[in-house]
């Protein structure tokens, strides 16, 4: 084989290899077993090429890579949150921007939906819900259905609903990312029709400041969710140079990446609707301090710390390009 067709025919597997790092000790002894079988090719029939260097020098780093992770795996967990999700969530960040965008715009057209038809709020929601929120309103205690219930009962049956929801929201990217579109479109009418059915009845900046105490962190685990599933369903409709059933299990396994990194917000927006959100009448001040702070960390952590993260191993290891 010509060296150029050589290049040309695994330069892009040695450019993911190079800048998309990895943490995960299997993912990093295939990847090295893989260059060390294109390094010993190069040798044998490029042995003063610079691509041959270029390999040495990208195999040594993996190598590194894999005996520093031996030596620290009791800080596994640890590096997960740190090192490992952030850049898993930035090799997606296309797929989360494209599950925000479709779940916005569904909710969109819900509340467009809900202005020009009286009925449609009772189609999506339910004429019992819908009934029981105005006999509230009535009452002068709109938000009065989440103060039913014990709040620890209420906060442990939220946390299982929410991670029930997003895990079949992620499935369902099996089909073809076609049935996580449909959840999101679910999701964002529900949503469209109920912040519409507050606003028309004049309480929509009060229902911001009480639903979205926990509404922030739970929406946006779903939308994160419906990441999780396009990541999926694109890896069995677009496996590269993949594999289909390999792309499947690279998808697979950085999706539940996903749904283990949204546990904590999972189970953090659970616990302030059973415990908090029932405070209606709370300060103004005290739900927008919630809200900026629940807000901040789903942008930071999801958004900007994963491109640092990424940017931070770029430029620390960046060996010679052939």
């Amino acid at each position: 084989m010509r060296e150029g067709l050589f290049i040309k025919k695994n330069i892009d597997k040695w450019k993911q290899y190079q800048y998309e790092t990895t943490t995960d000790p299997d993912e990093m002894a295939s990847r090295f077993t893989e260059l060390v079988n294109d390094l010993g090719y190069s040798r044998t029939f490029y042995p003063h090429s610079k691509v041959t260097q270029y390999l040495n020098g990208l195999a040594s780093r993996i190598y590194l890579g894999i005996y520093k992770n031996k030596k620290e795996a009791s800080s596994r967990i640890f590096r997960f949150w740190k090192t490992e999700l952030p850049l898993v969530v930035r090799k997606y960040h296309r797929e989360i921007l494209y599950a925000f965008v479709i779940f916005l715009l569904f909710a969109i057209l819900a509340a467009f939906s809900a202005a020009h038809d009286e009925t449609f709020v009772r189609g999506v929601l339910g004429d019992g819900y819908v009934e029981m929120t105005e006999d509230n309103i009535a009452k002068g205690d709109p938000f009065g259905v989440y103060k039913n219930g014990d709040q620890v009962s209420m906060f442990m049956f939220i946390a299982e609903h929410n991670i029930q929801v997003s895990f079949l929201v992620f499935v369902a990217g099996l089909f073809f990312s076609i049935g996580t579109v449909w959840l999101l479109f679910t999701n964002g009418v529900m949503l469209g029709a109920f912040q519409y059915y507050f606003f028309a009845k004049g309480l929509g900046w009060k229902s911001v400041l009480v639903i979205w105490i926990h509404g922030t962190l739970e929406i946006s685990s779903i939308i994160i969710a419906g990441a999780a599933g396009l990541i999926l369903g694109n890896s069995i409709l677009f496996p590269g140079t993949y594999k289909r059933i390999d792309s499947l299990k690279r998808g697979a396994k950085d999706g539940l990446k996903f749904l283990i990194g949204l546990v904590p917000v999972f189970i953090s927006a659970a616990f302030l609707e059973g415990f908090v959100t029932r405070y209606s009448t709370m300060p103004i001040w005290t739900s927008l301090s919630i809200l900026f702070l629940s807000l901040t960390f789903i942008v930071w952590y999801f958004v900007i710390y994963p491109i640092r993260v990424s940017k931070k191993m770029k430029l620390s290891s960046s060996p010679e390009k052939p």
